[in-house]
């Protein structure tokens, strides 16, 4: 990697749903970062975004890699096209942060991971819970053993995002593009265990669509009847094996769903001998404001665990998602001025990933 400075890494953002809504602003306030040109394949779009910003940009994704002020790049397209880019930012030696799903299947991300060590760059992925105070204290409290021998994980993430058949069909409707709740929601949820608890080996898996197509985005007027096929999954119940750090196996169940009415939220439970400890969130607006932990040990009612004042982000926004960005751009920052890979990364895609794989090969998407 290339010797440390104390100037801020100059970032290009590829992508502007979530690049301009979330990354845009932590970048701008992480003071390791400094947003210099935007990327996006659509003219009109990409002239809003800039005007907005008041920062250049172009439609040619070489160009922006060949702009010298680019030294590193953030990649939040759809997950299709995110495996090309950030090979060529890769070759063009540029540092990444990649949203997830990182690619469409974990060996692409390894073939990254292989290019990124060869030319000595640092790439984040953005895992952002582990970036969220709650989830930090709850990683804390794992480590501090209070759970005693942990016997079984569930996590729930039963969301209505996507419960409306009305919602246009997008990218998100198709398996082949990287749409589907376990890239939404399935790489989050294996991260999160694999960071807490350790590897997972996944044993079953029941993959369906309950919508099964929707109207697409052309189609007008109340006699409209145009329609795109669904064939991503939108329900994935999943049972694995967590292993902790002294190699025990651990059952763990997960269940995903983007189409539950009233959903529960997140939820996620984990029983041990001396105690259990429950970290949740009923919010459906806001996927990181909102999230509770409790705890309970033999003979007590679950009761709360006080926050930890120490983990408090600096800042807040009304928009839950940019503090842990923000707090996870300022590790990537640090990491590429120290010259040392990142945490998460590509390694932690890889294995988020290849469980989305198993899941997969494992049962079908969809209905006969």
């Amino acid at each position: 990697m290339a010797a440390p400075t104390n100037r801020p890494l100059g970032v290009a953002i590829a992508g502007l749903g979530f690049g301009e809504a979330v990354h845009l602003p932590a970048l701008r306030d992480c003071p390791g970062t400094e947003p210099v040109a935007l990327w996006h394949p659509r003219a009109e779009r990409l002239e809003r975004a800039c005007r907005a910003a008041e920062l250049g940009g172009s439609t040619d994704f070489s160009a922006v890699l060949a702009d010298p002020r680019v030294e590193a790049v953030v990649i939040a397209t759809p997950p299709a096209p995110r495996f090309e880019l950030a090979r060529q930012a890769l070759e063009a030696g540029k540092h990444l942060l990649l949203e997830k799903p990182v690619a469409l299947e974990a060996a692409a991300i390894e073939e990254l991971q292989r290019l990124a060590i060869r030319n000595k760059l640092c790439v984040a992925v953005d895992f952002e819970y582990r970036a969220v105070p709650v989830f930090q204290q709850l990683a804390a409290l794992l480590a501090e053993g209070v759970l005693g021998e942990l016997w079984l994980v569930k996590l729930d993430w039963l969301m209505a995002s996507r419960a409306d058949a009305n919602r246009p069909w997008t990218w998100y409707s198709q398996a082949a593009e990287g749409g589907g709740v376990l890239g939404a929601l399935g790489t989050h949820a294996f991260d999160i265990l694999n960071w807490l608890v350790g590897p997972a080996e996944l044993h079953a898996a029941r993959l369906s669509t309950a919508i099964r197509e929707r109207p697409l985005a052309g189609a007008k007027g109340a006699g409209a009847s145009a329609m795109g096929a669904v064939d991503a999954e939108d329900i994935a119940l999943i049972q694995l094996d967590l292993s902790d750090s002294l190699g025990r196996r651990v059952p763990a169940q997960v269940n995903l769903s983007s189409v539950t009415r009233a959903g529960r939220g997140c939820w996620l439970e984990l029983y041990g001998r001396e105690a259990t400890l429950v970290l949740g969130s009923a919010n459906q607006a806001d996927y990181v404001h909102g999230f509770q932990l409790a705890i309970s040990r033999p003979g007590e009612p679950l009761r709360p665990v006080p926050a930890d004042p120490a983990l408090a982000f600096g800042r807040t926004w009304e928009d839950g998602r940019i503090a842990p960005v923000c707090r996870l751009i300022g590790w990537w920052a640090q990491a590429t001025q120290e010259g040392r890979p990142m945490v998460p990364g590509l390694a932690e895609a890889a294995a988020s990933q290849a469980l989305c794989d198993a899941a997969r090969r494992h049962q079908p998407i969809g209905h006969p």
